[in-house]
């Protein structure tokens, strides 16, 4: 019977607290990308692409992507479906404050949102493909 429950216990779910240190993470693994130039980012970017989406990455040539988070809005949000194509895995959104650079000049700022997805014990994201 405690080998049930043990095994029970490892099948839960990661914690929200759990989430948030793995989006913590993520971020800060993006920004140290960043900071290093635009081969790294794009390194960062697709390895940390989710593994359903790894078609639906952009060269994103001498721009790089800084992410500067409002942790404190992290939610789940299951309903996130890209394309019409729902990711697997445990789908949270965050509010972002986004800064790109060319060549170490800021070429854009907005605030937007941020989806990133819990998978196998890892956070995924969505490489971002500027249009325009």
């Amino acid at each position: 019977m405690s080998a049930l429950l043990f095994a029970a216990g490892c099948a839960q779910p990661p914690t929200e607290s759990e989430s948030l240190r793995l989006s913590e993470q993520y971020f800060a693994e993006n920004n140290a990308a960043a900071a290093e130039g635009p081969q790294a980012q794009q390194e960062f970017f697709r390895r940390t692409q989710h593994p359903d989406f790894q078609d639906q990455t952009c060269d994103l040539g001498t721009i790089t992507v800084e992410l500067d988070p409002a942790l404190s809005t992290l939610r789940p949000d299951p309903g996130f479906a890209p394309d019409g194509a729902k990711p697997r895995g445990e789908i949270w959104v965050v509010g972002v404050e986004v800064t790109t650079r060319s060549a170490g000049s800021t070429t854009g700022h907005q605030i937007g949102s941020q989806h990133l997805v819990l998978l196998d014990g890892r956070m995924h994201g969505f490489a971002p493909c500027p249009t325009g």
